[in-house]
Formats: structure tokens, sequence, C-alpha cells
């Protein structure tokens, strides 16, 4: 069988969960994921437990946060006054928001506390600073 090498399409089927057991993401009841092998497209200590995968290989991986999302940057939470945020912006938090930096990229953001003077947003991807298990199954390799 063609074990997973970079440049190969993949396809899996994954239950992604944290520390505490709960599931953040999940194939069950959809397609598999299908990805370049890596180019990038998935997170890298994942990226790395497939290479050498047969069809039909399963394996349950944890992948510390330096090799998922990275880790939680206090620096990136960062308050904005409430009047400076467009009155028909939902602000509840948890809300997730776009915001355009100086040099015009769009930043996704989270509202992460409000106050009546301040917004709080936080732009580190919600799994920043978590260790991520991975229970995955090679569905293809091509």
């Amino acid at each position: 069988m063609t074990q997973a090498k970079a440049g190969d399409t993949v396809r899996i089927h994954y239950t992604g969960t944290l520390a505490d057991g709960s599931v953040f993401d999940s194939s069950d009841g959809r397609d598999p994921l299908e990805f370049q092998l890596g180019a990038g497209a998935i997170i890298p200590g994942l990226d790395r437990a497939i290479d050498g995968m047969v069809v039909g290989d399963q394996k349950t991986v944890t992948i510390p946060c330096a090799e998922a999302y990275g880790d939680y940057q206090p620096e990136a939470r960062q308050d904005v006054p409430r009047d400076q945020i467009p009155a028909d912006i939902p602000l509840d938090p948890g809300t997730m928001l776009q915001m355009q930096t100086p040099d015009g990229r769009a930043m996704p953001v989270t509202v992460a506390e409000v106050t009546d003077q301040t917004v709080t947003l936080d732009a580190n991807h919600p799994l920043a600073g978590k260790d991520l298990t991975f229970a995955v199954q090679v569905v293809s390799v091509n």
C-alpha cells in the first residue's frame, strides 16, 4: 500500500478533542477532510503525524499547542473604546468579528469582554495555547 508522503492528496476522517475530552471538531457525518500533505493546509503536528500512514490506518495523536495553533499570546488582546465600534455590530462575548489591519489585511478576532466603556477583542485562535488530540483514520492517499 502507498504510504502518505508530502505532496500526496490525503483524505481522513478525524475527531479532535481537548484535554477534558470535549470535541472541538469532527468529520463525523461529513465527507472526509481532503488536503495536500505537507502543503500547510492543516496544523503542522497533524500533518507530520499522518506522514507514512496508509489507507485504513488509524491512530490517536496528541499535538502540543506549539505544533497546532501556538501559545496563547496575551498581547493579542486589545481593548477598544466601545464608541469606536458601529452600533450594528453584535458584541456578545464569543462573537467572531473581522478587523482590518493597518496594512489592509483581514484579521479574525473574538469578542472576549464587553463593558460600558470598552470591548476587549482577542486575535488569538480559539484553540491557541491548547494541546489537541486527534483520532484519525486514513481514507485515501493519491
